[in-house]
């Protein structure tokens, strides 16, 4: 269906273009037997946590996915990136170098783990964040790099890495966007001291819920495995501060299923940004591409909006909201805004960007005739900018605006 006049558009009395909202991620569903195959074994085991044989095999798929000498699974990417910037943080030092434009509770995690975020802007044309950005930031207190991949493009891992080396400060890598990546040919999962990936349902590995870190540090893979199981080195022997953030067997059963589906997850994710591209053609926004000399996932679609829109992006959003396309904003508010004793720190590339970039719905819910009804409505929009902002502006608060 599409919008023929201003008044068909759902904010304006009009009907809805999907009955179903179209999300920006979702749940990546294996064939039930496929994981029915796995989760039947908790029957035969008896075993449904502790490091038990779905874990151990989840954990050394993951290494070989990856190219690493080990891998650690967590509850959640939140517990295993927590873990993992307590155990590497330098004694004595208070500060974390992180971009402000991340997952909006990446500050909460910094602090969970005893220490403050020290904020850095962001590349205009990756989104990520390098050595240059972070190099001014550096200073006594600093007790952890915190490389962050943005959606879609990478951040210079190797740059960072000449840093840390230089600087002696550890080096994390956020790498939940990145999964199954690579960087001049080398896999997303050996930069730095370890890299953290998420297994919620939302990301490109879905297990349900968790997470896991690579590393080819056997001896902190061995902390990190101590710490997430109560601190014991063995029975009754505690070694670590620890708590409970193990990967229980059933999630790592829908895990299981889900690398086994891989080829056919990252075929529909490629044919979707392929039509993204070919739909939204001749409109003033900026597809951010995904490199094709290297592996990818193709899960997101992000674009900024150009000045020629006339309508703000949040405006652009409000529109499609309606209609039950749930666009995001790209990381909004910047963690630096968002966050209380940080609004005096300015950095205009983060700030720019989240104010006029969004997500566009994707994944395997999302079909090619889905990505031409939302092209086809983005279109529309387009044309009817001057009119759609007069009423929008002027009539706002006939208008409320559901929060995103």
């Amino acid at each position: 269906m599409k919008k023929r006049y201003i008044d068909d558009l759902a904010l304006f009395g009009g009907s809805n273009l999907f009955d179903i909202p179209k999300p920006t991620s979702g749940l990546y569903r294996p064939s039930e037997e496929r994981f029915l195959s796995y989760a039947r074994s908790l029957f035969t085991t008896q075993q449904l946590t502790n490091n038990g044989p779905l874990v151990r095999e989840l954990e050394k798929r993951l290494a070989e996915l990856h190219g690493t000498a080990s891998c650690a699974t967590f509850c959640s990417g939140f517990m295993a990136l927590l873990l993992s910037i307590y155990a590497l943080a330098l004694p004595g030092c208070t500060e974390v170098i992180m971009p402000s434009a991340t997952y909006r509770r990446m500050a909460a995690i910094v602090r969970w783990a005893g220490m403050e975020p020290c904020f850095t802007d962001i590349d205009p044309q990756t989104l990520g964040v390098n050595a240059e950005l972070f190099r001014p930031l550096i200073s006594t207190k600093t007790a952890l790099l915190l490389g962050v991949h943005p959606i879609v493009n990478m951040s210079a891992a190797e740059d960072l890495e000449m840093l840390s080396a230089e600087s002696g400060i550890p080096l994390l890598f956020d790498s939940v966007e990145a999964a199954y990546g690579t960087i001049a040919g080398r896999k997303i999962g050996g930069f730095g001291r370890a890299e953290v990936f998420s297994m919620h349902a939302s990301k490109f590995i879905n297990g349900f819920e968790g997470g896991y870190i690579t590393t080819n540090d056997l001896e902190l893979r061995d902390k990190l495995k101590r710490m997430e199981a109560f601190g014991f080195q063995k029975r009754d022997v505690i070694t670590e501060l620890g708590c409970n953030a193990k990967l229980n067997e059933l999630h790592a059963a829908m895990s299981l299923a889900c690398l086994d589906e891989i080829e056919e997850q990252l075929r529909h994710n490629k044919i979707i940004f392929k039509r993204y591209k070919s739909g939204l053609e001749g409109l003033p926004l900026h597809l951010f591409k995904y490199a094709t000399n290297e592996t990818r996932t193709w899960k997101n679609v992000v674009v900024k909006f150009e000045e020629e829109w006339e309508l703000t992006r949040d405006e652009l959003l409000q529109l499609l909201e309606a209609e039950n396309i749930l666009a995001r904003p790209y990381y909004t508010p910047p963690l630096h805004i968002a966050e209380q004793g940080f609004v005096t720190t300015v950095l205009p590339v983060t700030e720019a960007i989240t104010a006029s970039t969004c997500v566009l719905p994707s994944g395997t819910h999302v079909s090619e005739q889905d990505v031409d009804i939302i092209s086809d409505t983005l279109h529309f929009i387009y044309k009817h900018r001057q009119m759609l902002k007069v009423m929008l502006r002027e009539k706002g608060h006939m208008y409320e605006k559901k929060p995103l």
